[in-house]
C-alpha cells in the first residue's frame, strides 16, 4: 500500500505537473492572443497585410466622413446656439429698460399719491385745467399699461429662447458626443494598420508603396516648378483645356498644385486633406461651395455616367459612397487616398467605382 501511494505521488509530482504546467501555459497564451497582448498571431505575408491595411483604410474613411458630418452638424448647433443667446441678451437689456421706465412711473405715482377723480373734480378751482390734467393722467396710464404688457411679452419670448438654447445645447452635445465615437473608431484602426504595416520589413513596405504608385504620379505631367513641398508639380497640361468650363479647369488645376500634399483625416486644407477636403477645397477655389462629405457631395450637382465623365467631375467609390475623386480625364483622377499616401492621380478603376456628378 505505501509502495501504491508512493508511485501516486511521483505520478502528481512528475508527468501530471507538467501536464498542468503545460496547460497552464497555453490557456495564458490564448489569453494573450485574445487580449491582444500577445504574439500568438500568425505571420502575415506582405499581400495579407496590404489587404487586411487596404481593409482598415476603407472602415476608417467611412468613420472619417461620417466624423465630418457630424462636425459639420455641431457647428451649425454651435451657431444657432450663439444667435438664441446673444437674441436673449438683447431682449434682456430691452425687458432691464422696460421694467425701469415701470419702477419711475411707480415711483413718481407713490410721491404724489392717489386721490379720487371726482373729489379732486370738486375741489378743483379750474375744472377745464383739472379736465386736461385728468387726460394726460389717462394717457400716462395707457402708457403704463404698454410698458407692462411689453414686459410680459418680453418675459415669454426670453423664456422660449433659451428653450431653444437649451435643446441647442442638447444637439451640440450629442454632435460632439458622435464626433468623440468617431475619432476613437478611425484613430484604433488607423492604429491597427500602423502595427500591421511594421511588421513588414522596410523592403517590403517600400515594395507595397510602390505598387500603390503604379499608375498614378508616374502618369501625371510634371515640371519643375515648386510644388507642395518645393519638389516636382504635376502640372494640368491637357486636362485643364479638356475642362467644360473655366471654373472647373480653375478646380482642376487646383488640386494638380496640392499632389503631394498629406492626407490627414478631417483636413480640408491648404496643406493637407482627406478625399472629400480635397475635392471640397479644390472648389472652393474656384468659388463653388461644395459640402462637406461624399455623402453629400454626390448630390451637390448632375449624375452623370462613367462614360459621360470629364474633367472635374466629382468621381465616388465604394457602395457606402465613402471615396471622391476629382476626375482629370483619361480615366485618371486626383484624390487623397489614405495616411499612407500622399495626394496623387490615380486611375479611377483602382477602387469600386460607384456614381459621378457634374458640379457646373
Amino acid at each position: 500500500m505505501a509502495a501504491h501511494r508512493k508511485s501516486r505521488q511521483r505520478s502528481l509530482g512528475g508527468h501530471t505537473v507538467r501536464t498542468a504546467a503545460t496547460f497552464a501555459l497555453a490557456g495564458a497564451a490564448t489569453a494573450t492572443a485574445f487580449d491582444g497582448t500577445g504574439h500568438a498571431e500568425p505571420q502575415l505575408t506582405p499581400a495579407q497585410v496590404k489587404a487586411k491595411v487596404d481593409q482598415l483604410y476603407q472602415e476608417a474613411e467611412v468613420a472619417t466622413e461620417k466624423y465630418n458630418g457630424a462636425k459639420e452638424k455641431a457647428q451649425q448647433a454651435e451657431r444657432r446656439l450663439r444667435t438664441l443667446r446673444d437674441q436673449a441678451a438683447r431682449k434682456a437689456q430691452r425687458l432691464n429698460s422696460a421694467r425701469e421706465a415701470l419702477g419711475s412711473m411707480a415711483a413718481a405715482q407713490y410721491r404724489t399719491g392717489t386721490i379720487d377723480p371726482a373729489v379732486q373734480l370738486a375741489l378743483s378751482d379750474d375744472p377745464d385745467q383739472y379736465l386736461d390734467g385728468a387726460a394726460f393722467a389717462e394717457r400716462a396710464n395707457d402708457r403704463q399699461s404698454a410698458t407692462v404688457t411689453r414686459v410680459r411679452n418680453e418675459l415669454r419670448e426670453i423664456e422660449q429662447l433659451r428653450g431653444a438654447a437649451r435643446v441647442e445645447l442638447d444637439t451640440l452635445q450629442s454632435r460632439q458626443a458622435e464626433l468623440r465615437q468617431y475619432k476613437n473608431t478611425i484613430t484604433g484602426k488607423l492604429d491597427t494598420a500602423r502595427r500591421l504595416l511594421a511588421r513588414l520589413t522596410a523592403e517590403e513596405q517600400a515594395r507595397l508603396a510602390a505598387d500603390d504608385s503604379t499608375g498614378s504620379d508616374a502618369r501625371a505631367s510634371r515640371t519643375s516648378a515648386g510644388g507642395p513641398r518645393g519638389g516636382l508639380r504635376a502640372t494640368p497640361v491637357s486636362s485643364t483645356t479638356q475642362a467644360p468650363n473655366s471654373r472647373t479647369a480653375a478646380a482642376v488645376a487646383y488640386a494638380y498644385s496640392k499632389i503631394g500634399s498629406p492626407y490627414v483625416w478631417g483636413a480640408t486644407g491648404p496643406n493637407a486633406f482627406d478625399c472629400s477636403g480635397l475635392v471640397q477645397a479644390a472648389y472652393r477655389s474656384a468659388g463653388i461651395s461644395l459640402p462637406r462629405t461624399t455623402y453629400a457631395q454626390i448630390d451637390a450637382g448632375r449624375r452623370v455616367s462613367r462614360s459621360e465623365l470629364l474633367p472635374g467631375d466629382l468621381v465616388f467609390f465604394y457602395s457606402g459612397i465613402s471615396h471622391v475623386g476629382l476626375y482629370i480625364g483619361n480615366g485618371q483622377m486626383i484624390h487623397a487616398p489614405n495616411p499612407s499616401s500622399s495626394v496623387r492621380v490615380a486611375p479611377i478603376d483602382q477602387m469600386p467605382f460607384a456614381g459621378a456628378t457634374r458640379v457646373v
